[in-house]
C-alpha cells in the first residue's frame, strides 16, 4: 500500500561530506504522500545529517533532493514546505504556551483574531486547549513536546521532520505519545519523517522503515517485513531480538531449500526466507524468540518438530517470562520468550525442557 503513495519526498543519491568523511553515501529513496517513515539507525550512521538536508540545515555533496516535485538545490530551510521538531524542542521559556506556538506567524498577514484562531486550533489539535496562557516553564516533558509539535503543524507544513522527540521522556510517557504522535499524524494526513535510534519506536509508529549503517540504507521496508525477513544478519541483530544458529545447506528439493539446523534438525525454506542466497555448505539460522515455544506435559510440536535443552537462565518480567536455554549438541544458549497465562508455569533454572519449532519463522544467513 505504501508503495503506490505519490512521492513527496525523492532523494536521489544524496552523497554529504565532511572533509574525507563521508556521512551520506548514496542516498536514494521515495517518501509518499501522507506516510509515516522513519529514519532508524545507531548513533553516527547518518540519519539526522539526512534528516537535516531534507530540512536545508546541511547541504548535500551530490545527488538531488525534491519536495513535492520541485529541486531543493539552493532553497532556504524557511522556503522549504516543511517545519522540523528538534530533540530539545526549543521551547522559549519566557513566553507562555500560546506565544510559543503562535511564535512562525510573527510576520504573518493574518490578522490578530486569525492568528488566535490559529493557535486555538493547534493547541486543541495536540490537547492542550486550555494551556494557552500557561507558562512554558511550567510544563511537563510531554506537554512541553505536544507544544514543539503546535508550532510545528501551525504552519501547515507538507512534511514534518522529527529528530528523536521521544527521546527526554520516560518510557511511560515515551509510549503514550507513541500513540499520540500516530493519532496524530493520521488526523492532519502529512508526511511525517522520524529520526531514531529505538527499534521499537519506529516499529510500532512507522508505515516503512529504513534502516541505515555508516551513511547507507541497509534495508527500506514495512516494519513487519524488517522483522521477520530482514536481508542481513546486520539488519537482524539490529532490529529486536534474534537467535543465531549453525547451521548447513545441503541443497534442493522441490524449489524448497534443505538445511539442517545445529540443535533442532532437518529444515526446508522457502526460497524468500534466504535473502543472500542458498549456497551449500555452512550458514546460519535466524529465528526469533517467540517463533520457539516451550512444550509443557502432554503437548506435541506441530509435525513432531522438537528439540530439547536445559534452562540457562530465568528472567521473568510479569507478562513475559524469557528463558535462556542449551539446546541439546549446541555451543550457546538461545532466547526463547512465552506470555505468561493462567496455569502456565515458569520453569526453574536447571530445568529440562523441550522446544517446538517452525521452519517458516527461520531466515538463512549465508
Amino acid at each position: 500500500m505504501n508503495q503506490t503513495r505519490t512521492p513527496i519526498v525523492t532523494l536521489t543519491g544524496v552523497q554529504k561530506y565532511y572533509g574525507d568523511y563521508h556521512a551520506l553515501r548514496g542516498i536514494t529513496a521515495n517518501i509518499g504522500q501522507g506516510e509515516f517513515f522513519s529514519l532508524l539507525g545507531p548513533s553516527g550512521c547518518g540519519k539526522t545529517t539526512l534528516l537535516r538536508a531534507i530540512a536545508g540545515f546541511e547541504d548535500i555533496s551530490e545527488g538531488q533532493i525534491l519536495l513535492d516535485g520541485k529541486d531543493m538545490e539552493g532553497v532556504a530551510p524557511n522556503r522549504r514546505p516543511t517545519n522540523m521538531v528538534f530533540q530539545s524542542y526549543a521551547i522559549f521559556p519566557h513566553m507562555s504556551v500560546a506565544e510559543n506556538v503562535g511564535f512562525g506567524l510573527r510576520k504573518s498577514p493574518m490578522s490578530v483574531a486569525e492568528k488566535r484562531a490559529a493557535v486555538g486550533q493547534a493547541l486543541e489539535m495536540v490537547g492542550l486547549a486550555k494551556f494557552g496562557g500557561r507558562a512554558a516553564h511550567a510544563l511537563s516533558g510531554g506537554q512541553r513536546q505536544r507544544v514543539a509539535l503546535a508550532r510545528a503543524l501551525i504552519l501547515k507544513p507538507k512534511v514534518l521532520l522529527l529528530d528523536e522527540p521521544l527521546s527526554a521522556l520516560d518510557k511511560k510517557m515515551r509510549e503514550v505519545m507513541q500513540v499520540e504522535l500516530i493519532k496524530l499524524q493520521r488526523e492532519v494526513g502529512i508526511t511525517f519523517i522520524l529520526v531514531t535510534h529505538d527499534q521499537e519506536e519506529a516499529l510500532v509508529m512507522s508505515d516503512r522503515i529504513a534502516v541505515m549503517f555508516e551513511g547507507e540504507i541497509a534495508q527500506l521496508a514495512d516494519p513487519e517485513t524488517l522483522y521477520r525477513r530482514p536481508n542481513s544478519r546486520r539488519v537482524a541483530e539490529f532490529i529486536g531480538m534474534m537467535n543465531f544458529l549453525p547451521a548447513r545447506v545441503s541443497g534442493e528439493a522441490g524449489g524448497r531449500i534443505c538445511v539442517e539446523v545445529q540443535g533442532l534438525g532437518p529444515a526446508e525454506l522457502e526460497p524468500a526466507q534466504c535473502p543472500s542466497g542458498a549456497k551449500p555448505g555452512v550458514a546460519q539460522i535466524g529465528v526469533r524468540p517467540e517463533s520457539l515455544t516451550l512444550l509443557y506435559d502432554g503437548q506435541t510440536a506441530e509435525g513432531g518438530r522438537e528439540a530439547s535443552g536445559t534452562v540457562r537462565e530465568v528472567v521473568y518480567y510479569g507478562d513475559m517470562t524469557y528463558y535462556d536455554i542449551l539446546l541439546d549438541g549446541t555451543p550457546a544458549p538461545v532466547r526463547v520468550s512465552m506470555r505468561n497465562t493462567p496455569g502456565r508455569r515458569v520453569l526453574d533454572f536447571g530445568a529440562r525442557a523441550r522446544l517446538g519449532w517452525d521452519p517458516r519463522a527461520m531466515v538463512l544467513f549465508g
